[in-house]
């Protein structure tokens, strides 16, 4: 028996690991609610209204967080405000999926306040983009999907093929993209778990809690009003702490409205990204339409994806 067990222990130590399976919140369906909250910058209701008539349209219940229509200088509320009112969307059974009104910056300062104690052993569907990278990143880490997509204030200025994206990520519909090619894109075709998001929030939160471990996975990055200097230096941050060398693929989304200073860069922010990306053997998709642009796709972070780049074109599944 002594014999058989120690087999048995040699065999399971000899095993490869395998990483712990992500969680995907309940999916939507006519008669959810979604909650609206401000983690960030303040907003107030008027520029709400085309989501909350978009999300009606769809057959859920809209609530209408606290922050709302707080003003503390630049923020929705002061930090412990924002925080108790996520928390209370988090802790709401009732609440299925919470819906950031707007960016900006502000997310990080609540994050430490966060309990997530209920949230991950009944995860819902967190959504939006831009500074909400954080929570973004910070719930990946705990093995829970994440819908990286539009928030609330740009429903009224986006593409229908941004708001389609967005209705089947939300009900769990089938979700792939065709692209065509760019001429920085590198071949190839892998499969693996998708994370990521806007490149100033990711540089920002490295070595810290909320720092989601990129082994083995593709990440997507976006950003919007850097000078092209600085993008090089998150660039070149991301290359030194192993982002690039340990991920299995890299795509890239809007780099818009960039700035540069009065001696120029010389270089744009795609043509940064290739230098930097280009010594490794992935692939990478250029130009995706994702990030701080009418045409913001809903990309499900935590999801297993294909990504399948070619001479003609890219497509990018979600299995």
């Amino acid at each position: 028996m002594y014999r058989k067990t120690l087999f048995l222990l040699t065999i399971l130590v000899s095993l490869p690991s395998f990483a712990q399976s992500v969680k995907i919140p309940p999916y939507l369906k006519k008669g959810d609610t979604i909650g609206i909250l401000a983690t960030a910058r303040k907003v107030d209701m008027a520029p709400l209204q085309a989501g909350i008539k978009l999300m009606e349209s769809w057959g859920l219940h809209v609530v209408i967080g606290k922050t709302i229509g707080l003003d503390n200088d630049q923020l929705a509320g002061a930090d412990w405000q924002r925080a108790t009112d996520l928390q209370q969307m988090m802790d709401n059974p009732a609440i299925k999926a919470i819906w950031c009104a707007k960016g900006g910056y502000g997310t990080v300062r609540l994050i430490e306040r966060l309990d997530f104690t209920k949230f991950k052993k009944k995860p819902k569907w967190f959504v939006g983009f831009s500074d909400a990278t954080v929570l973004h990143s910070h719930i990946n880490n705990l093995d829970i999907a994440t819908l990286h997509g539009m928030v609330a204030i740009t429903v009224g200025r986006a593409t229908p093929e941004a708001i389609e994206s967005f209705r089947k990520a939300l009900f769990g519909e089938k979700l792939s993209y065709s692209l065509p090619a760019h001429k920085f894109n590198k071949p190839g075709k892998v499969t693996g778990e998708l994370v990521g998001g806007n490149l100033s929030v990711l540089y920002s939160i490295i070595g810290s809690p909320s720092e989601a471990d990129y082994k083995g996975k593709i990440i997507f990055i976006e950003d919007l009003d850097e000078y092209l200097y600085h993008i090089d230096r998150m660039m070149m941050n991301l290359k030194r702490n192993d982002y690039f060398k340990n991920v299995k693929g890299i795509i890239i989304g809007g780099m818009t409205k960039m700035r540069d200073n009065d001696i120029p860069w010389g270089h744009d922010a795609l043509e940064i990204i290739q230098d930097i990306t280009k010594e490794y053997d992935i692939p990478i998709c250029f130009n995706f339409p994702a990030g701080h642009i009418q045409d913001n796709r809903a990309l499900v972070f935590g999801s297993q994806v294909t990504m399948d780049v070619t001479a003609t074109g890219t497509k990018i599944t979600f299995d």
